[in-house]
């Protein structure tokens, strides 16, 4: 099976992308949008003309984001709701609020590498945000997409995917030290996971979902690195020569993923630079290729089906 490629690439912008595409009367959700690439990612979306719902955990924050989206985007058709996605209750809030199709659901909202951090249930902060959280959003909202015919999810995971796969044994390193990278390379794993399965069984009801890498980019994903290591990895990246993209660039591959004709019924991929990625057998430059366990099928029907039974046994226990 050939790679797909398309006209753009890693300098490519999210409004370059999107340019030409008519979503008029078809909503959108971005989750995470009230800042970096969630945020360009809802004003590229705006421009199509679709009803776009800034999912945000800050609801003010999200409104401020709107403001200044509908400043620069005339006639955009802007909505802010409250979501927590590391709260059960919160999501199943939101999914108890949605009405009518939905034709892109974009989960962008993420942690990285934080200290240890745990939900009410005793979840791993990291994995219950970008992946377990994520994942009942997808699920509550499964007939919404259904009801659309052409839906698409775009699941944002990253190169730091390649520190692990899932440790099913020990999800919430309840038993092993915690790492935070370890545990942000897992949930990323798990976000490709989620759009390998997905794609397999909602692809009849007219779902795509795929998973995609943003690309190296300075946001407030890394607010948890601590001055001293930030200003190191600047300094590094600077001297390798690694071309750093802007949030705009960033929001490139998502858009691409959810709005290009060009793909079209495609499902369960990883993408990177507006491009499928390779497979590789490591991540040498810290960036670039999807490791085979995160496309692996049988890992990812056992994280469907163990994600069904943590988010039930949380709903059991009020």
């Amino acid at each position: 099976m050939s790679l797909i490629v398309t006209p753009f690439g890693p300098r490519s912008t999210a409004m370059e992308v999107v340019a030409g595409v008519d979503l008029s009367g078809r909503a959108a959700i971005v989750t995470g949008a009230s800042s970096g690439i969630g945020l360009e990612t809802v004003r590229a979306l705006a421009t199509t003309g679709a009803r776009v719902v800034l999912a945000v955990r800050d609801v003010e924050a999200g409104g401020r984001a709107a403001e200044e989206i509908a400043a620069s985007v005339e006639g955009a058709c802007l909505e802010v709701r409250e979501l927590d996605l590391a709260d059960v209750r919160s999501v199943d809030r939101f999914v108890a609020g949605w009405d009518g199709p939905l034709r892109l659901l974009v989960n962008n909202a993420g942690v990285m590498e934080s200290p240890l951090r745990r939900t009410p249930q005793g979840w791993e902060l990291q994995f219950a945000t970008n992946h377990l959280g994520h994942f009942a959003l997808a699920v509550g909202l499964h007939d919404a997409l259904a009801a659309d015919g052409a839906a698409r999810i775009v699941s944002l995971s990253s190169s730091g995917h390649g520190a692990s796969p899932v440790h099913f044994e020990d999800l919430f390193f309840e038993r092993r030290p915690y790492d935070p990278s370890l545990a942000y390379g897992q949930s990323k794993t798990a976000n490709v996971l989620f759009a390998v399965e997905a794609s397999r069984r909602w692809a009849p009801d007219g779902i795509a979902a795929n998973a995609v890498m943003p690309g190296g980019i300075w946001t407030r994903l890394q607010r948890h690195w601590g001055e001293e290591r930030l200003r190191a990895t600047r300094a590094a990246v600077a001297a390798d020569g690694i071309a750093v993209k802007s949030p705009q660039q960033g929001a490139a591959t998502s858009v691409l993923v959810a709005t290009s004709p060009l793909l079209e019924g495609i499902g369960g991929r990883y993408f990177e630079d507006c491009r499928e990625a390779d497979r590789v057998a490591a991540i040498t430059d810290g960036l670039h290729g999807v490791r085979d366990y995160a496309l692996d099928p049988a890992a990812a029907r056992q994280l469907w089906d163990h994600a069904l039974d943590l988010l039930g046994a949380a709903r059991r226990a009020g």
